[in-house]
């Protein structure tokens, strides 16, 4: 990657305007059409956002953007659909008990908004202050009660694929159980055994810095145990190439996933959360990426070579052999920012602001107003070909996914607010 040492929060504040105005279209766009009864928007078909039955994962990021949108513009009219939506649509995965995915539901909706109220850019409300903590309370201690122990005295937040199944990606719904510890929650067992959530996150980070974080930075998706013994078995993969390569948007969960939970746990696990942060964001700077900053969508992805000299030059995501994931980029640039600022480290710092800034323009920018993606050529599921490929194309680009678009709002409003010297932009 090659890293632009002069950019600054402020020099990139202009693309970052133009950024919101091309975002607020886009959710006025999705508001007006979606369809809730037919499933959450997942990514995007010929500029349009559909469902994919899964698992329900995205639907926090489509109200959660708007609640951004209303915090970086202050234009109440997002503010009035985030947390209408949230109110009236979102308790479901409050109480959801089949999936690892609290943190992207309910930290990015009920958090953000709890988040604002303590900001001062929502009026003091009494109750729907206890609504929001209830529901993140609720949202914490059913998140942790996801629990397989391990042979070494741990456990891990088991994935939806089951008791045996570790993901990466679940490094990032520990927001659930940090806010519900700060509210003062715990989990509350049979026999009223109370159990720590905080110590449950503690251990699941552990867990994914041992399992699934390899000795060179580069992650496994998913970490596989005997249910029996609760023995280690092997690496595996869902969407990636293999268990044995990087999938980068796994590489990019964990790289934000220890980077934000540094800010929140002062503990004796640090120096753990520490250690996978660094080799995770180092592998995503020295092997995952292009010159620009953009990654392709796992490591080894078999027609990758066919690219020539790929790490070297800027992703192309218009090439014949392998798709670009814009949205591991976009994961990726706040981890990179927020272990830069941890850390004072300005390399760190400025590669966050590198792939950040390229985002910001195009081909990533999505400036078509008809076309309700943000973020352009992100991919899903690669593996199981559920990415729209258009015609005359041998590989999926142009779309966009929730999730690419949640969390590009999220690393703007991050430097916009450094720009401006406004509160720093915590999850909780």
């Amino acid at each position: 990657m090659r890293i632009n040492a002069t950019l600054t929060p402020q020099k990139l504040l202009r693309k970052i305007y133009r950024f919101w105005d091309l975002s607020a279209v886009k959710i006025k766009s999705l508001e007006k059409s979606d369809n809730a009864s037919k499933g959450s928007p997942v990514f995007t078909v010929r500029g349009r956002y559909t469902a994919r039955g899964w698992t329900e994962w995205t639907q926090g990021f489509q109200y959660g953007s708007a609640i951004l949108q209303f915090d970086a513009s202050g234009d109440t009219e997002f503010l009035d659909i985030g947390r209408r939506n949230t109110v009236g649509k979102m308790a479901p995965h409050v109480s959801h008990f089949g999936v690892h995915d609290h943190g992207f539901n309910n930290v990015s909706t009920y958090g953000n908004l709890l988040r604002l109220m303590e900001e001062g850019r929502l009026a003091e409300n009494e109750w729907e202050r206890y609504f929001y903590e209830l529901a993140l309370k609720v949202s914490g201690a059913v998140q942790a009660r996801r629990w397989t122990k391990t042979a070494d005295g741990g456990g891990f937040i088991y994935s939806f694929n089951g008791p045996h199944s570790l993901f990466v990606d679940s490094i990032r719904s520990l927001r659930s159980l940090a806010v519900a510890h700060k509210l003062g929650h715990a989990l509350m067992e049979e026999n009223d055994r109370k159990i720590s959530l905080f110590d449950r996150l503690k251990q699941h980070a552990v867990a994914i810095a041992k399992y699934n974080v390899r000795a060179d930075g580069g992650v496994a998706h998913e970490a596989i145990f005997n249910l029996n013994d609760g023995n280690f078995r092997c690496p595996n993969s869902q969407q990636g190439w293999s268990g044995f390569t990087t999938w980068t948007r796994g590489l990019a969960w964990a790289m934000l996933g220890y980077a934000e939970q540094l800010e929140f746990a002062k503990s004796e696990t640090t120096p753990v959360m520490l250690k996978a942060a660094k080799a995770t964001c180092d592998f995503y700077i020295e092997h995952a990426t292009a010159a620009d900053g953009i990654p392709y969508w796992d490591t080894g992805a078999p027609n990758l070579h066919k690219l020539g000299n790929w790490q070297k030059k800027p992703a192309d995501p218009y090439n014949n052999h392998e798709p670009v994931d814009s949205s591991a980029a976009a994961i990726a640039a706040q981890g990179l920012l927020r272990l830069g600022r941890y850390l004072n480290n300005k390399r760190y710092w400025h590669a966050g602001l590198t792939v950040l800034n390229t985002l910001l323009d195009e081909p990533y920018l999505s400036t078509e107003a008809k076309h309700q993606g943000l973020i352009l050529h992100s991919v899903y599921h690669r593996p199981n070909n559920w990415d729209y490929i258009p015609r005359g194309r041998k590989i999926p680009c142009g779309e966009s996914s929730m999730w690419g678009d949640y969390h590009a709002r999220e690393a703007a409003l991050y430097v916009q607010r450094a720009a401006n010297n406004q509160p720093y932009l915590r999850f909780s």
